[in-house]
């Protein structure tokens, strides 16, 4: 398939989870805002709002930016937000979300492929990259590459991402019976991948996550973390805090399912 059908077929498939969350959407919830105004460490993204610290008056680059979820935390929390998205209907979706949230002002949504897409150069505090870089795994250095340029000299490069370091552990992960949403095609990122980002990014740090972490989603199911019984969300962040721990250890951090890296730009 051609990486133009690619685009399509991928613009396609979240245009319609964008038609169909169109019609539930609401404000972000304060417990949502008070949970990654004071973020943990052992659920992935509250360890990336810890590297963030004070989101106030930052420039953030939302890649892969979706229905702009994350983009009304960081927009919510102080940040200045342009989001990048290939889907017209979750472009459309963040802009409503925006509007609903009241930081219209500080987000800006643009509807482009990476590949297709001028961004200023050196104008962002954070390059900030949520699940977007297994989509792109063709041509991850220049993807790499072309927003390094958008960054600032200093400016945090944060990604999240779904690996698999270690080839026996997804077939072992399929064995768990979670039904998640996937695009044809994808796949996690593998220790070729992890060698590109090491190339392009010097001084990239790893903290890997999610060894028992699928099991969350039947301790909460939906997985709405905040609006979770006290005792579902305490039994989550145990396996969480096991998961955390055990792949703290060198040798072990392979097992986990979940990659977060990160690096300054020189």
């Amino acid at each position: 398939m051609s990486n133009a059908a690619k685009l399509v077929e991928e613009a396609d498939f979240f245009d319609r989870w964008a038609d169909e969350n169109l019609k539930h959407l609401k404000p972000v919830e304060p417990a949502v805002l008070d949970r990654y105004r004071n973020p943990g460490r052992i659920h992935p993204k509250e360890y990336c709002f810890r590297l963030l610290g004070d989101l106030k008056g930052k420039k953030i680059l939302d890649v892969g930016c979706g229905e702009g979820e994350d983009g009304m935390i960081l927009a919510r929390l102080g940040a200045q937000v342009t989001g990048l998205d290939v889907s017209p209907g979750a472009i459309e979706l963040a802009k409503a979300r925006a509007a609903l949230n009241g930081v219209s002002a500080n987000t800006n949504f643009v509807c482009a492929p990476l590949d297709a897409t001028t961004l200023p150069e050196h104008s962002f505090d954070v390059i900030w990259i949520d699940n977007v870089l297994h989509h792109v795994l063709d041509d991850l250095e220049g993807v790499m590459k072309s927003l390094l340029k958008a960054a600032r000299p200093g400016a945090l490069i944060i990604c999240i991402e779904p690996f698999n370091l270690i080839k026996a552990m997804r077939k072992i992960r399929f064995l768990v019976p979670v039904h998640t949403e996937v695009t044809p095609g994808e796949r996690p990122l593998e220790q070729h991948d992890l060698a590109v980002l090491h190339k392009v990014l010097p001084g990239l740090k790893r903290r890997h996550f999610s060894f028992l972490g699928r099991l969350t989603r039947f301790v909460i199911p939906g997985y709405r973390y905040e609006s979770a019984p006290l005792w579902r969300r305490k039994l989550a962040d145990g396996i969480r805090a096991f998961d955390y721990a055990m792949l703290g250890v060198p040798g072990l951090d392979g097992l986990g399912g979940i990659g977060l890296v990160y690096a300054r730009k020189p």
